[in-house]
């Protein structure tokens, strides 16, 4: 069957989306969003790095636990596989170029149907690579990560890297495969491991240390191949604590980075941290960018957000702009990501069925960023915070505090200071002060 490509306009009557400042009533525009716009030093494009995820934007349907879907795509009616991943491709490289993000990312299952067959799967991701590449070129779009989907098929039911069946190990390994000669051959910036069931559901039926060691050896198995293969880009690992297993190996920042440390893996990775997947290990967004900086490793965003009252996933477009602005502090001290960007890593509700919505979502979620970063500039230039930071652990600073911290003192050392000095005074921490400071930059 030959493969038609390129011959539908699917959102018709949207044209490009373009800034037009805070005071605009255009839907269809930005009013933060400038990419041109230099905060210290950087365009808003340079810092922020938009990319469109491919699955929520041109796959989801709108399903939930209890309902089937109700979005229904133009492109994705052929009944050939080939056909309808061109179709997609068609429409997502259209989305991508109105709504003028300089990126994309995807799952090898979304660009193109999967199939239990390895080799005829790798035949169709071989097949779309090649679309995508001629639809990167037309665009100037690049593609900001990839990815495998390891988790959807009834095979990764326990696992992918980490089953403890081999032979659904060596699947996963022939599907990573690839995805990274896929995101090689397009040029991508980094390559995501997202471990959807790399967990447990019962430790009565799990031998947790040889699947925590099976899942670091794919990982070096990967990066190896990838090297040896030309990849110059970042790997990122994605945590996420539970859901749909009851706990996983990628937990949350702190769990992930010490899992790298333990099996020499720190070098060559990076965090991919994404806000709905804090909210679940029951942290904030900035908690985990925090911990994730500190340890040199804030690297890339899965933009969304999560919904307090529900306990699962709910990927909806950001709209918190003091969670934002917070967070961007944090980006913007260590001077910009590590190798990533921002994907919205976000779905249009399941009664959200028009085309219209999908641009609203974007737009919302791209203004919501963009005015936390001038947001977060305003916070750098009048450094009151971290002039009231610096204040509060300023005792570190010299004296008996400055030789703490370097190692100097002994423990009995210690207690002959606590004898001296007496109780100390109370210092406040000014929380309330700080967050209407906060409060008054937003």
């Amino acid at each position: 069957m030959s493969v038609i490509i390129g011959q539908k306009e699917y959102f018709k009557g949207i044209g490009q989306i373009k800034f037009e400042g805070a005071e605009s009533d255009n839907p269809f525009a930005f009013r933060y969003y400038d990419e041109n716009r230099l905060v210290a030093g950087k365009s808003m494009k340079e810092h922020l790095r938009f990319a469109i995820a491919y699955w929520h934007s041109f796959c989801g349907d709108g399903a939930d636990p209890f309902g089937p879907g109700t979005h229904h795509y133009p492109w994705d009616v052929a009944s050939d596989a080939r056909q309808r991943a061109a179709d997609k491709a068609d429409a997502a490289f259209e989305f991508i170029t109105k709504i003028g993000a300089p990126y994309y990312c995807f799952h090898d299952v979304d660009a193109i149907d999967g199939h239990n067959d390895p080799k005829e799967f790798s035949d169709r991701v071989k097949f779309i690579t090649d679309i995508f590449a001629k639809k990167q070129a037309e665009s100037g779009v690049k593609l900001l990560w990839g990815t495998a989907n390891l988790f959807s098929n009834e095979r990764y039911m326990n696992g992918a890297s980490t089953n403890p069946n081999f032979e659904v190990v060596a699947h996963a390994g022939a599907q990573l495969k690839g995805a990274i000669d896929a995101t090689i051959t397009l040029g991508g910036e980094g390559y995501v491991f997202w471990g959807g069931r790399e967990g447990y559901m019962s430790l009565l039926n799990t031998n947790m240390k040889l699947e925590r060691e099976n899942f670091a050896r794919m990982l070096h198995t990967c990066v190896e191949y990838a090297r040896r293969n030309g990849f110059k880009g970042k790997f990122f690992i994605e945590p996420k604590p539970c859901e749909p297993t009851k706990h996983q190996y990628d937990y949350d920042a702190a769990t992930v980075i010490g899992f790298l440390r333990e099996f020499d893996l720190l070098s060559e990775f990076g965090l991919n941290l994404e806000v709905n997947h804090a909210t679940l290990a029951g942290h904030t967004f900035a908690h985990e960018c925090q911990v994730a900086s500190d340890a040199g490793m804030l690297a890339s965003i899965d933009a969304n957000r999560g919904d307090t009252q529900n306990g699962w996933d709910t990927d909806q477009f950001p709209t918190d702009i003091y969670e934002w602005a917070e967070a961007m502090a944090i980006i913007l001290k260590q001077g910009g990501l590590a190798g990533g960007g921002i994907n919205f890593d976000a779905k249009r509700r399941r009664n959200s069925t028009d085309m219209a919505d999908l641009f609203y979502a974007h737009i919302g979620g791209m203004d919501t960023i963009a005015r936390a970063l001038l947001i977060a500039e305003k916070i750098a230039k009048h450094g009151e915070m971290d002039r009231l930071k610096a204040e509060r652990y300023a005792s570190f600073n010299s004296g008996k505090g400055a030789d703490y911290t370097v190692g100097k003192l002994k423990l009995e050392d210690l207690y002959k200071i606590a004898v001296e000095v007496g109780e100390p005074a109370q210092i406040s921490g000014k929380q309330e002060y700080l967050e209407n400071l906060l409060g008054r930059f937003v």
